[in-house]
């Protein structure tokens, strides 16, 4: 069976513009017809977002049987996450801390999904919605803490599984370690002349960075990868969304 999955950092549905529309969120998610979305910076409860519950609104907008949050950061009023919405359900979820001494607290959200082929064979994801930290050696400690977490350490290499979001990454200095060490493949990498090279996704009206990125490993493979081309996505966040297409055997 194929699934289309999305990463897509939202900025809290605050555009370039500094406006609030999450409505806009919706109709580039909704274009693109995935079947999982993981979403970062997601609020639920502030001021800056009508103190709504974001993941909720998009999950009803995209009418999304499932979603689930784990917020990382706690405001005066309010907080705010990852969130990963899927077409599946969600039979285990559970926000991994990544944050690192008095760094700004990030997380990792892993969901376990149950897809069901038209012939009625289930299968299992593993999805790990991720967004590090600004400096590269928070980055690799926190990569560290995730693979050390008893969810990623039960997975065998053969399980399909899919490890994507923002990963603020500029160098892709990251890649090594995960192709090399625990065998993922990267979805979003293009061909260079100089070896591998990132899509860039970030910042959205002009991109200069991959900072958006997917790996996969297992059973799983790759059939198509691009970022949004709306012309709405150039001003709907600072980010601009991936879409992968995966064979899931």
């Amino acid at each position: 069976m194929n699934v289309r999955l999305m990463t897509y950092n939202i900025h809290r549905a605050i555009g370039v513009d500094r406006r609030f529309r999450p409505e806009r969120i919706i109709e580039l998610l909704w274009n693109h017809d995935p079947d999982v979305v993981l979403l970062q910076e997601v609020d639920e409860g502030v001021p800056r977002s009508r103190e709504l519950d974001l993941a909720k609104e998009i999950a009803r907008g995209l009418d999304f049987p499932y979603y689930a949050v784990g917020h990382n950061v706690s405001l005066r009023k309010g907080k705010y996450g990852n969130a990963t919405l899927s077409r599946f359900p969600i039979v285990r979820e559970r926000n991994i801390d990544l944050t690192i001494g008095e760094k700004k607290r990030r997380g990792c959200q892993h969901t376990s999904l149950r897809p069901q082929a038209r012939s009625g064979r289930r299968h299992q994801l593993e999805v790990f919605n991720l967004h590090l930290g600004l400096s590269m050696r928070e980055r690799q400690q926190q990569v560290g803490r995730l693979v050390r977490s008893r969810e990623f350490r039960r997975l065998d290499e053969d399980e399909p599984c899919i490890l994507g979001g923002d990963f603020n990454d500029w160098r892709s200095l990251l890649r090594f370690f995960f192709v090399e060490a625990f065998a993922f493949r990267c979805a979003t990498d293009r061909d260079g002349r100089r070896g591998p090279r990132a899509i860039r996704t970030y910042p959205a009206p002009s991109p200069q960075a991959g900072l958006d990125k997917i790996y996969y490993r297992g059973a799983l493979r790759l059939l198509s990868v691009h970022r949004c081309a709306h012309q709405i996505s150039r001003v709907a966040s600072d980010h601009l969304p991936v879409i992968c297409d995966f064979e899931l055997d």
